[in-house]
């Protein structure tokens, strides 16, 4: 997701915080001879629009709690001593580290001549930032995020080196939190300046051309729990150089509109400060401009001109040619175009269309060497076409295969432009490309130790509950019977505008050699087709979602690649909100279930941090037209006592300050307490974690190898390496 979309140490560590005294009374036995932790039924009773809703659970929302560190310091034990037990569990994290253990390189993007570029070695825990002369040249490490903390707990978030090539802006977070202080590094000796920018969050770094300062987004800082307390009122600064945060310029603010949230962005000529301005997780936005005049000396005290400000479409800045500004939109256009306003003729009539709406959903657009690259998506995978800023194409750019390009890094005024390349096979591939001649060539080729040749990629097509036609990709070993007894992991998210598409992860390609299949479906919520079908999975509509989700399943067992027994079903953070849902509407569906970082209580997740955002997605449960819907399917209030449940592995952070931890504590509770069934009902928690972003290496194949050790388990599965 946006505003939520995935090291820790080892599983040893994950006791560090928790009270080890702390007294816990067993439950009764429970499946296969598990004894849950007993965790304590309050009388918490709510009134929405004359329902009354029970909230036994209520006093797991607080993970600070003595009361709630005892039971999560009882259930990571459980979940320990469970896991431990299974004797695939070793080999799979042996293999883990294995083929997680080759070069990886992120796209490079220049300034003042030189490249900058990501690298990880194998298993570090943090990629690492490097600069070159050329890319053939020696590189230097400009940061290194591993020196940061010991444990890889420490991580970067946003960067930016100045135009001169001379600082690097950085966001430092820790143990996985949104939260960030900003830091500013010298390129030339590697050292940090004093300047240091506290309670900053969903926020870029974006510099003034002259290389004095740079803007920025932060919010007041809270009252309460930073972990749980919402964020609003956020405002844009301006942080010169050599200052304290104190005398940092406000650039703009609203308090007449507390949860706007503001972005800016200096363009590439240095001329102009485009402020974006948005509302939640609403794909519409705003577009504000302050002209800040000669780049050497840049003015702040301009007047900030409202260019976009009727919140009736999305509008990304792509570039501009002085006073001519770029955008891609999707006004009178769901699956996107490319529009030119002048700003001395801004009125709408005068908007010039350039790039038109294709029959393919426009993903992103890159101004490189005087022209724009547009990504699109062809039934979720990539396509990339050139066009001249007259509209007129160029060329397409020839990948390939099946795959998705990510990364796109160019400048206006240099035509090499840069991408990666990856499938569900192979992992990313640096590309250059010149959009002048046309001329393409591989900068950096992983070498991994995974023979792709043994497995392919289908894409399949069903239909949903409703008739529409979905898109799923399904990964298998090559010559696979479809007999029905394949070990199969579904995995989807379907919200947020957020679209799932072709990409490589050393854990699949484990999952592979152990004989599973993988399948990834592409449902509504997403972005695969443009807004229209976005829009078909947000609020009354979300039960699309998992009337896609369960479609592709039942469609999975049809053509035998499967069977219910055989069959798991995993995603993250809203992708665990549909986990969460499908089981309850469908439980006899699934032989696993892998809940993470979920969205599980509907009816309170716009109490805590960001969550009141997601409402442009899910609704509010305030609203009386929209409750009865979102209730329907909240995955907490929908588990049935005495239902025969899946085997479930839940997985959060106690850390997570987006999705906080109490939606999976309170799910995980109230479905142990449900279980009728023998299969297990455990709960993993780490205790330095966040959300997902910025993971260390070391506690990601540690996950990977409990999840996959779990479905050995539980869907009867045999290890073969």
């Amino acid at each position: 997701m946006g505003a939520m979309k995935p090291s820790l140490p080892p599983r040893a560590a994950r006791a560090l915080w928790v009270l080890a005294a702390a007294a816990v009374v067993p439950a009764s036995a429970q499946a296969q001879g598990l004894q849950y932790p007993e965790a304590r039924r309050a009388d918490q009773v709510d009134v929405f629009h004359g329902t009354r809703v029970a909230d036994p659970y209520r006093w797991l929302e607080d993970s600070d709690a003595p009361e709630t560190r005892a039971w999560i310091t009882a259930q990571n034990r459980l979940t320990d001593s469970y896991l431990e037990a299974i004797p695939e569990r070793r080999r799979i994290g042996e293999r883990l580290t294995q083929l997680w253990n080759y070069e990886r390189y992120g796209t490079p993007f220049k300034r003042a001549g030189r490249y900058f570029f990501w690298k990880n070695n194998g298993l570090q825990n943090q990629s690492v930032l490097y600069t070159a002369a050329s890319l053939t040249a020696q590189p230097r490490v400009v940061l290194d995020p591993n020196t940061l903390s010991r444990d890889g707990t420490m991580a970067v978030s946003a960067t930016s080196v100045s135009k001169d090539g001379r600082r690097l802006g950085y966001g430092v977070s820790s143990g996985g939190s949104d939260w960030q202080e900003l830091r500013v590094r010298d390129v030339a000796t590697g050292t940090d300046l004093p300047d240091r920018i506290q309670w900053v969050k969903f926020s870029g770094i974006s510099w003034t051309r002259d290389g004095r300062g740079f803007f920025y987004s932060r919010y007041p800082q809270p009252t309460g729990n930073a972990l749980t307390s919402t964020v609003r009122n956020q405002k844009l600064y301006y942080h010169r150089l050599g200052t304290p945060q104190s005398a940092d310029v406000l650039v703009y603010e609203r308090t007449d509109q507390p949860d706007w949230g503001f972005r800016g962005f200096v363009t590439d000529d240095g001329r102009y400060l485009v402020i974006n301005v948005t509302q939640g997780t609403d794909r519409r936005n705003r577009v504000y401009i302050k002209e800040l005049g000669s780049a050497a000396a840049p003015r702040l005290d301009a007047r900030v001109v409202r260019l976009l400000d009727d919140f009736d479409a999305d509008y990304t800045y792509v570039g501009n040619d002085g006073p001519v500004f770029y955008f891609q939109t999707d006004l009178e256009a769901p699956r996107g175009r490319v529009i030119a306003i002048d700003l001395r003729t801004p009125a709408r009539a005068r908007w010039r269309t350039v790039v038109p709406q294709a029959a393919d959903a426009l993903s992103d657009v890159t101004m490189a060497g005087g022209r724009l690259v547009a990504q699109y998506m062809h039934d979720a995978a990539a396509r990339v076409r050139i066009f001249e800023k007259s509209g007129t194409l160029v060329r397409d750019v020839q990948l390939p295969g099946l795959g998705s390009v990510g990364g796109m890094s160019g400048n206006p005024d240099d035509p090499e432009l840069f991408y990666s390349f990856a499938s569900y096979l192979s992992p990313n591939t640096v590309y250059r490309h010149d959009v002048r001649t046309g001329r393409s060539g591989v900068v950096w080729a992983p070498r991994v130790g995974f023979d792709a040749s043994r497995y392919e990629t289908r894409q399949l097509f069903f239909r949903s509950k409703d008739g529409t036609r979905v898109p799923m990709f399904v990964t298998h070993r090559k010559g696979m019977a479809l007999d029905g007894n394949n070990p199969t992991l579904l995995y989807g998210y379907g919200g947020f505008n957020s679209a799932v598409t072709p990409g490589f992860a050393a854990s699949v390609a484990v999952w592979l050699e152990m004989g599973g299949v993988y399948a990834e479906a592409n449902l509504r919520g997403g972005s695969e087709y443009g807004e229209e079908w976005h829009a078909a999975g947000t609020k009354e509509r979300k039960q699309n979602v998992f009337d896609d989700f369960i479609g592709a399943a039942e469609h999975l067992v049809a053509q035998k690649y499967t069977s219910p027994a055989k069959l798991a079903i995993s995603g993250a953070s809203n992708g665990g909100l549909l986990v969460g849902a499908v089981l309850n509407q469908r439980p006899e569906l699934f032989g696993a279930a892998l809940p993470a970082v979920g969205v599980m209580d509907m009816l309170r997740f716009h109490k805590f941090t960001i969550g009141w955002a997601w409402t442009s997605d899910y609704g509010s449960p305030e609203d009386p037209a929209l409750f009865p819907a979102i209730y329907a399917y909240s995955p907490l209030h929908n588990i049935k006592p005495g239902t025969r449940y899946p085997a479930v592995l839940v997985t959060t952070g106690d850390h997570d300050d987006r999705v906080v931890p109490g939606h999976s504590f309170k799910y995980a509770a109230a479905m142990q307490a449900a279980q009728a069934g023998p299969a297990p009902v455990l709960i993993r928690i780490e205790t330095r974690a966040g959300h997902g972003a910025g993971k260390p290496t070391q506690m990601q194949i540690e996950e990977a190898a409990d999840r996959w050790a779990f479905l050995v388990k539980n869907l009867g599965m045999r290890v073969s390496f």
